[in-house]
């Protein structure tokens, strides 16, 4: 089934602006227009509803891809926040997209009302195993895509999918990256973070209730203890929870909100990572 492009995104930003500022009006999701140069060409984007089943929970996952670069190319698997998969990170997945990444984003909570996914979220946040299900269900249904490819493969997730993309590390998946956006962290686990072989960004708020200084400590001398290759972990000053979503004020709690700079920081610290492990992108 083919997606509505969410309104108001542009598939590709090369001039480092927020994922979250829009085109005026939007775009098609495919341009007949005449190609203009680089800087504001908008590739033939194809997009994508892709329904499966996971334990018998029916998802719907969205692909973004450009049609416009042939072979192979890297895949990141995006991992939504605990209200559900929206536009925000649909958006992101087309951005990724425009850069000429395949750009997958899983579902783990199903076409639910955001009251209801984030009252869903509640049981599975304790579930590890059912985490790391849905997670590697994510990561088949992405590789199968056409244009994937195995062996450059990236997770990438916002809030609770933070977690579920560090969940997927810790199941031992071929993954070269791991990135958290005011990521979750994931409860104590010291033998499975053995597992991770990624390289792991973590891009967190020093001003978030959420996550507070000593669930970062105990993560941080877990993933030492673990000995995991390569991590680090940015902190933003003065920055909250759900910093990447322009629409976090909406949402009505104060431990919530949008900062375009930490939004813009963030985004070019993960496609500074995705240069280094995956090279250039053709």
């Amino acid at each position: 089934m083919q997606a509505t492009m969410p309104a108001g995104v542009v598939p590709k930003w090369v001039d480092g602006s927020s994922a979250g500022e829009s085109a005026p009006g939007g775009i098609a999701p495919r341009s007949t227009s005449r190609r203009a140069p680089r800087a504001a060409y908008n590739p033939p984007m194809h997009i994508q509803d892709v329904p499966y089943t996971v334990g018998g929970m029916e998802l719907t996952g969205f692909l973004a891809v450009d049609d416009d670069r042939p072979g192979p190319r890297p895949s990141v698997l995006l991992c939504h926040e605990g209200g559900g998969l929206a536009d925000n990170v649909r958006g992101k997945a087309i951005r990724l997209a425009g850069l000429g990444y395949l750009a997958f984003c899983l579902d783990y909570l199903g076409n639910l009302p955001r009251e209801e996914a984030m009252a869903a979220l509640g049981p599975l946040i304790g579930d590890r195993p059912r985490i790391q299900e849905l997670a590697v269900a994510g990561l088949e249904q992405m590789l199968a895509q056409e244009g994937a490819d195995p062996s450059r493969a990236a997770a990438i997730g916002f809030c609770f999918g933070g977690t579920m993309a560090i969940e997927l590390g810790r199941t031992g998946a071929d993954l070269k990256a791991i990135v958290g956006f005011h990521s979750g962290l994931p409860q104590p686990a010291p033998e499975d973070t053995r597992n991770i072989r990624a390289h792991l960004l973590l891009c967190l708020g020093a001003a978030d209730p959420i996550i507070p200084p000593e669930s970062r400590t105990a993560f941080e001398a877990e993933l030492a203890a673990a000995e995991v290759a390569d991590w680090r972990i940015e902190l933003y000053g003065g920055v909250k929870h759900s910093f990447t979503n322009p629409h976090a004020a909406s949402f009505g709690m104060d431990a919530l909100a949008y900062d375009a700079v930490a939004d813009r920081r963030s985004w070019r610290s993960m496609i500074g990572l995705f240069d280094e492990v995956f090279g250039p992108v053709d």
